[in-house]
């Protein structure tokens, strides 16, 4: 019965120095932010579409991803370095250690969660369907689920994975850019697309004799976050603390307005 006992409790000892340490390992683990500090660089992973990120007309990169992280590299006083990356690999890459964090209007998704984690969202948007005009006449939202009907997305984005979801029955083409699913519309090779606003009424109102955005319809209305890699305790929370400082003062709101509402800056760049 000794014996027993004795076997027992230092069984019981074990686990619990254990389970003492292995918080204490975790706690040691370097967060990105020490890194960040250390090196004076914050490398942030961004893909490049419009209004988010895209490069005037000197080849210089703009848009509200780039205030944002110019903003927040000042606010951790050191230097921003982006890094363009396409969008199907931009998960791997932050992984992969390529970059520090995901500044990139990725939205929250459960099947993202599962490989990085997410932040509070910094923005919040959500998908209208912008189509061919003359392509589409008179058409309803359920005459485009149709094998007869081509849709075009930014491959492996969300406008894709919802239109293979809302339209299963329709052809989709997939491309590396944005701007390549528009042009396949405006072009009359294909009857729509589906984008975040306002990207769809800019686009319409930019060729109204050619593009409509003929539906109130939007999907997938979420917000989109920063995306870093798991298990880094800190970064989340400096990050989380970041954003809602920002959201606070309405500084969020103002850049997010510029981009997204106006188009005070559309002489930036190459139209």
């Amino acid at each position: 019965m000794n014996l027993t006992r004795r076997m027992f409790g230092a069984a019981l000892g074990a686990v619990m120095a254990a389970s003492v340490a292995l918080p204490a390992a975790a706690q040691n683990a370097a967060s990105v932010i020490e890194t960040i500090q250390k090196e004076g660089v914050i490398r942030i992973g961004l893909s490049l579409f419009v209004p988010w990120s895209m490069r005037d007309k000197n080849g210089e990169l703009i848009g509200y991803e780039l205030d944002v992280g110019r903003q927040l590299a000042k606010d951790m006083g050191v230097e921003a370095e982006f890094v363009p990356t396409s969008w199907d690999g931009i998960i791997p890459a932050l992984i992969g250690g390529n970059f520090d964090v995901i500044i990139s209007g990725m939205s929250v998704t459960a099947q993202r969660n599962l490989t990085v984690n997410f932040t509070d969202p910094y923005a919040y948007s959500g998908l209208a369907i912008l189509t061919n005009k003359k392509m589409t006449e008179g058409m309803s939202l359920e005459d485009l689920n149709s094998p007869d009907v081509t849709f075009t997305g930014r491959r492996g984005a969300t406008p894709a994975v919802v239109i293979a979801k809302q339209f299963p029955k329709a052809n989709l083409l997939q491309f590396d850019e944005d701007g390549a699913a528009v042009q396949e519309v405006l072009n009359g090779n294909a009857h729509a697309t589906m984008a975040s606003q306002p990207t769809p009424n800019r686009e319409a109102s930019r060729n109204p004799d050619i593009l409509s955005v003929p539906f109130e319809n939007l999907y997938d209305p979420r917000g989109e976050a920063f995306a870093i890699r798991k298990g880094d305790s800190d970064a989340l929370n400096y990050f989380n603390n970041w954003i809602a400082q920002q959201w606070r003062s309405g500084w969020l709101k103002e850049r997010h307005n510029y981009w997204f509402a106006t188009e005070e800056w559309a002489d930036q760049v190459a139209q």
